[in-house]
């Protein structure tokens, strides 16, 4: 299963936010365990460092990413994959990105916690508990 791990999940373990660290550090230790069923957008990269670095600093957080970038893959994205984004009917735009990352990862899933933002993805998504029900089953 190929899932693109959105930003939302990774700031969990990143900042380690009490009420959401177990389960979205499970997700990433899963697509650890799971050669490149790991992705990543790339805005999402500056978006964890932007948000990252005030709370834990700029060298711990840039650590971080290259943790995660050890076994997350970046999909190639480009031009026309930022205006497919623009065509997709979502209400904000960061999360139109995401899907159309998703798209280029060839993405069975979104992981996420806000799952009601993506209704209208033709990617699903699924919170960190579904997605590991679904890699325990």
């Amino acid at each position: 299963m190929r899932v693109l791990i959105d930003s939302d999940v990774l700031l969990d373990v990143a900042l380690e936010r009490t009420e959401f660290v177990t389960e979205s550090t499970a997700v990433v230790v899963a697509c650890e365990q799971h050669a490149e069923s790991g992705w990543v957008a790339w805005h999402s990269l500056s978006n964890i460092h932007y948000v990252g670095r005030r709370m834990r600093g700029n060298e711990a957080i840039r650590d971080f990413l290259g943790e995660i970038l050890g076994f997350l893959t970046v999909p190639s994205t480009d031009h026309v994959v930022a205006r497919q984004a623009l065509t997709l009917a979502m209400g904000d735009f960061e999360d139109a990105l995401q899907v159309a990352s998703a798209l280029a990862a060839k993405a069975d899933f979104i992981v996420t916690r806000n799952t009601a933002d993506y209704r209208r993805s033709p990617v699903p998504a699924i919170t960190p508990s579904e997605f590991l029900r679904r890699v325990r089953d």
